[in-house]
């Protein structure tokens, strides 16, 4: 017998406005790290590296309170 997938690790299809939700939060991400580079200087410092890895991380994480919501899955 195939056990269930737990819901902390199950997919989320979406649906259309999900999708669109989705791009709505990678391009907000984007736009404040477009505007943290240009106030910290040009270059490619550890610190910033890990703003990079933080943001990256946090996006995720705001893609995926989007996706569990009822209303954004197929």
């Amino acid at each position: 017998m195939k056990k269930p997938i737990r819901s902390e690790f199950s997919v989320h299809m979406l649906n259309d406005a999900g999708i669109e939700k989705a791009e709505q939060i990678a391009f907000c991400f984007s736009l404040a790290l477009e505007e943290l580079e240009q106030l910290c200087g040009p270059g490619d410092s550890r610190e910033l590296a890990i703003v990079r890895t933080k943001m990256q991380e946090a996006a995720f994480f705001a893609k995926r309170a989007m996706a569990i919501r009822p209303e954004n899955q197929k």
